[in-house]
């Protein structure tokens, strides 16, 4: 028996859904994948550390990145690796992931190499029970590019963050962390995009991933529409532990851009209570991390999840985000907005992603061209 074909550890525990090994999916689409992502943000806007790690089973590729953005300047560590057998085993380069305890309690690392480079030892801790995301298909042409299943969990974090030689003490009480799990199927670069890519360009994709941490409860909100405003994509819900879910009804936003962009500086999300009477939960946004710069995100040009970089590849840089015009494809992907929340008469914090291209006639863009005015 070649070596490639013997059990993996995983193999021991009653966990298998197909007739495979847990080395394998059930899925030969190169574009496989099981991925995590954390926010972790202190509540007066000074720093936001955005991290994670995916696997992609077909491609043969582990990675990980960290960026974490104070000032103006975005401090990014990645790194990549061939995936081994032992899939509980969540490192790679000087990036780990520990469950300690499942959904309750993860131990998240960086290693540093210099008195100036990013490094953190934190723990996360949840504070509610995670929930299921609506589950996420897209199609292109007539052939399935996305298929996500996710849940979403907020907690709190302590530790510390060290950042250009500085010391962040990470405290319960002053910080928020949520974070998202994620697996199935979603593009990683490296494929033609063939007929669909050509003439199925969409005209218009509009994003919102909003995930609450107030004292007593967890809110989540989930907005996807296309350039008519068509939703594809719908979730607003309430948890609060020992209570059902509530479902707060069909979201709808009002966002406030700063004038000549799609950089949302405040939002009114408008939900509905259970006996149909009129929730608001208004957003300040008090920093702001573009996904395509530094973590990997499309369309970052520098390195995108699962790419093959060789074995061992670790990469340290920093960017300068005080001139927008440096960075001009961070436009056309998701940004991750740290904000302040508040919801009848609870102040919270969480998570303002928001990507918004081409036509989206309820915001009035007519165009990828198209800002705020």
């Amino acid at each position: 028996m070649a070596e490639d074909d013997r059990p993996v550890p995983l193999d021991e525990y009653p966990v298998h859904q197909v007739p495979l090994s847990m080395k394998h999916v059930a899925t030969g689409d190169r574009n496989a994948y099981d991925r995590c992502i954390f926010h972790i943000f202190d509540h007066a806007g000074r720093h936001l550390l955005i991290l994670g790690l995916g696997v992609y089973p077909n491609a043969g590729v582990i990675d990980a990145y960290a960026t974490v953005r104070i000032g103006d300047t975005l401090h990014a560590v990645r790194a990549s690796d061939a995936l081994g057998d032992d899939r509980m085993d969540l490192r790679v380069g000087p990036l780990s992931i520990t469950v300690e305890e499942p959904l309750k309690r993860l131990r998240l690392r960086c290693a540093g190499d210099g008195a100036d480079s990013l490094s953190y030892d934190l723990t996360w801790t949840a504070d509610f029970p995670a929930v299921w995301e609506p589950h996420h298909v897209q199609r292109r042409g007539g052939r399935l590019t996305l298929e996500g299943r996710r849940f979403v969990q907020a907690g709190s974090v302590s530790g510390v963050l060290r950042v250009g030689g500085t010391e962040i003490r990470v405290t319960s009480g002053e910080w928020t962390g949520t974070r998202d799990r994620s697996w199935g199927v979603r593009p990683i670069p490296g494929e033609d995009a063939g007929r669909a890519g050509d003439e199925g360009r969409p005209e218009g994709f509009h994003w919102l991933w909003v995930p609450v941490r107030f004292e007593d409860r967890f809110v989540m909100v989930i907005v996807q529409e296309d350039a008519d405003g068509h939703r594809s994509l719908n979730e607003a819900l309430l948890v609060r532990p020992g209570h059902r879910d509530l479902q707060l009804g069909w979201p709808h936003t009002e966002i406030a851009y700063r004038s000549g962009t799609r950089h949302p500086e405040r939002a009114v999300l408008h939900l509905t209570g259970p006996d149909r009477s009129p929730l608001e939960m208004s957003a300040e946004i008090v920093l702001s991390s573009p996904l395509a710069i530094g973590a990997g995100y499309p369309p970052a040009d520098d390195w995108q999840h699962g790419t093959w970089r060789g074995r061992d590849w670790t990469d340290r840089r920093t960017y300068d985000l005080s001139d927008p015009a440096a960075h001009p494809l961070a436009g056309y992907g998701v940004t991750d907005h740290a904000a302040r929340f508040t919801l009848d008469g609870r102040t919270g914090y969480g998570i303002f992603e928001h990507g918004s291209f081409g036509r989206h006639d309820p915001s009035g863009f007519t165009g990828f061209d198209s800002t705020a005015p």
